[in-house]
């Protein structure tokens, strides 16, 4: 989303990388071919910029945004081949810090992570006061990638599929269950390349790593501010790993674990393992509110409310609507963000007591919002299929995951069944790029990170600190919330602020104080 004011030298900046070789980048798949082809591609992209204007009015956005588009390669390895267009989104900077003016410095492109998630609507939140000071000095920019949106949109299924409900999710499935949803899960993988051809195998982190440096030359800028959250942070990594010289500020907020062993497999045994500690979080805060919600004033008894509401659904759903799946996939956004206790807890409450539409509001499906789920869905597999080898054997996904569900089972089976694809996907898988920046290679980064994040759990962080020479790790103690720039603690967003703002950093770590629990929701 930035309309760039181009350089005379961009052009030959981003040649440069061709001569002199960025860190790892012999390590990558077809490394330099790719990377001449991107040098070509972002030199292309400095040379024609990005026209903004007004959005289209299916997007619906307010008049201080605006859009456009960038093209890139399909594939990088042939970059005078077929070129796809990303959306791009810009609000331009206020030029002040309350009162007092400030000097432009340049754009701040932001990621929100995904794979398959869309920042078209991130320049937005200059206008919330956390971001107003940096929404003074900078350009806020944020983009669909590829595969996202109108980005080279891709499908894997009919969107109305979504609708068919209610649906199970066992905790400890039966084998006629896990055979049903092997047969899925193969069926997924093939539709992908039906609906969206075998150009699909060029929908990867590396090439949105690459995606990112055309953008950047695309808006006139000779260096990148980008701040990445959650999976923005891992192709902001490749980034920074492929493109050192070319990043000026770079934020990582609730990293992914880069090393090449945990792409992707085994991030997930992960993540099910920190789920299951968020989950623990959420029951003993409702417990703590017993007398407003009634669900229990131990965590276990908490538990105990949470599966007799399963059980009830498996029997009877909730307005023919929502069913044990339903429920799990409400009740695990909870564990992203603390922000959704109060009314998921009241849900719980009240369908417990007999109202079930609180809980049919929350889970029940929206059918306006469909395609848009599908999309991210199919962007989301492809993009990690195509990264990293995955177990091809159904005994090994079996025999993990039955382990790990012994001791972690509020998330273990549908974290299965969600990324089972990847078993049976038919196009050739790459190898991760070991992530890795030698001292002086890389200006200073800044990395936050909650240590309850379920999502990306905490030592992804640790690791990419200790890969990325010259970061800093800003910890928020205590804490799970997932993504925590710009939220509620002020203690990281004044961090934030300076780091991005005057290019200040503590010296290797520093920590903040837990933000305020929320506040209960007192039934009406």
């Amino acid at each position: 989303m930035r309309a760039a004011a181009l350089y005379g030298t961009a052009g030959s900046l981003v040649l440069t990388a061709v001569v002199a070789a960025p860190a790892g980048s012999a390590q990558t798949p077809l490394g330099w071919t790719e990377l001449h082809g991107t040098a070509v591609a972002a030199q292309r992209a400095a040379a024609e910029g990005i026209r903004f204007g007004n959005c289209s009015q299916e997007q619906d956005t307010p008049g201080s945004l605006q859009c456009g588009t960038v093209e890139v390669p399909l594939d990088y390895a042939h970059p005078e081949g077929k070129k796809i267009k990303l959306t791009v989104s810009r609000v331009k900077a206020t030029g002040k810090d309350g009162r007092r003016p400030v000097a432009r410095q340049g754009s701040l492109v932001f990621n929100p992570g995904g794979p398959g998630a869309s920042g078209m609507y991130f320049p937005l939140i200059g206008m919330i006061p956390e971001w107003k000071r940096i929404a003074g000095a900078y350009d806020l920019v944020g983009y669909a990638p590829r595969g996202v949106g109108r980005s080279a949109p891709l499908s894997c299924q009919d969107p109305k599929r979504l609708l068919k409900g209610p649906t199970q999710s066992p905790t400890y499935p039966s084998e006629s269950y896990k055979k049903e949803r092997v047969a899925r899960a193969k069926a997924f993988a093939r539709g992908c390349v039906e609906r969206s051809g075998r150009e699909i195998r060029h929908f990867s982190s590396l090439n949105n790593a690459r995606d990112l440096d055309v953008l950047r030359a695309a808006l006139g800028e000779q260096k990148l501010t980008f701040m990445g959250a959650s999976y923005g942070t891992y192709f902001a990594s490749l980034y920074a790993t492929l493109f050192p010289s070319h990043v000026r500020r770079m934020v990582f907020d609730s990293a992914v674990n880069p090393d090449p062993e945990k792409v992707w497999y085994r991030n997930n045994l992960d993540q099910s393992v920190a789920f299951e500690g968020r989950w623990a979080d959420f029951r003993t805060w409702m417990a703590k509110h017993h007398k407003v919600y009634g669900l229990g004033r131990t965590p276990e008894e908490v538990l105990r409310s949470y599966e007799k509401a399963r059980a009830r659904l498996a029997a009877e759903p909730a307005g023919g609507k929502v069913g044990p799946g339903q429920l799990q996939s409400t009740f695990l956004q909870a564990g992203y963000y603390d922000d959704y206790w109060p009314q998921r807890a009241l849900a719980l409450s009240a369908y417990l007591k007999g109202d079930p539409e609180p809980l049919i509001r929350q889970a029940g499906p929206n059918p306006d919002a469909v395609e848009e789920q599908e999309n991210s869905k199919a962007v989301y597999i492809a993009t990690e299929c195509n990264d990293a080898p995955w177990p091809r054997a159904w005994h090994t996904w079996d025999r993990d995951n039955t382990r790990l569900a012994r001791v972690a089972p509020f998330e273990t089976w549908d974290n299965v069944w969600m990324n089972l694809p990847c078993a049976y996907w038919p196009l050739p898988r790459q190898r991760p790029v070991d992530v890795r920046t030698s001292p002086g290679e890389l200006p200073p980064t800044l990395i936050l990170a909650a240590e309850r994040d379920a999502a990306t759990p905490y030592a992804g962080a640790l690791e990419l600190h200790q890969r990325l020479s010259g970061s800093v790790l800003v910890t928020e103690r205590a804490s799970g919330t997932h993504g925590i720039g710009g939220g509620s603690n002020a203690c990281v967003n004044a961090y934030l602020d300076a780091y991005l703002l005057e290019g200040k950093l503590p010296v290797r770590r520093a920590s903040c104080a837990p933000h305020e629990e929320p506040t209960p929701v007192t039934p009406l």
